[in-house]
């Protein structure tokens, strides 16, 4: 043991103090992207419309309001205009898809057109223009009623159709 005289120092040999460090906690940390494969369904689809030019509407095949909706636009387009595809297949799925709605969407009649489609209020009215008389006229006017009207009265039709119309157990097919 060592003895030291009062006022005097004695230099003592510690290790190095580590400096102190901070305590963080991790909320969150970000992911790498995920690769997604993602398709273009309008390239994936424009088979649809190689040798045929004619738009499809796309119908809810189980509901009864809708399958008599496809029944009226076949008796009114004596040219044959206009083809049909339930929803729930696999060709109305991808043309969903194509028209940026997501594959189980049944919510909504849609008209799909080469370069375009319709959904809601707007695919009917342009149903319209397709099939005979009066029905083009009839939809230009309606034009002119506001699209946030338009669209609230077939939301409201589309939420009860099964309450007020029914659905039946399968799919009619309508071909030309």
């Amino acid at each position: 043991m060592a003895s030291v005289a009062p006022g005097s120092y004695v230099r003592l040999n510690l290790p190095p103090i580590a400096p102190a460090r901070r305590r963080t906690r991790v909320f969150a940390t970000v992911s790498p992207p995920k690769k997604t494969v993602t398709m273009d369904w309008v390239e994936a689809t424009n088979s649809f419309f190689e040798k045929d030019s004619r738009p499809i509407m796309l119908f809810d095949g189980v509901c009864n309001l809708c399958n008599g909706g496809v029944r009226f636009v076949r008796d009114n387009d004596k040219n044959r205009t206009i083809r049909y595809e339930a929803l729930q297949s696999e060709a109305g799925k991808n043309l969903l898809r194509r028209s940026g709605r997501a594959p189980d969407d049944i919510s909504s009649v849609v008209l799909v057109e080469k370069n375009r489609s319709y959904i809601k209020s707007a695919a009917v009215l342009k149903i319209m223009e397709y099939i005979d008389l009066p029905f083009p006229q009839l939809a230009f006017f309606l034009q002119f009623v506001p699209l946030f009207i338009k669209d609230f009265v077939y939301d409201n039709v589309a939420n009860n159709r099964y309450t007020i119309f029914g659905r039946s157990e399968s799919c009619e097919i309508y071909y030309d």
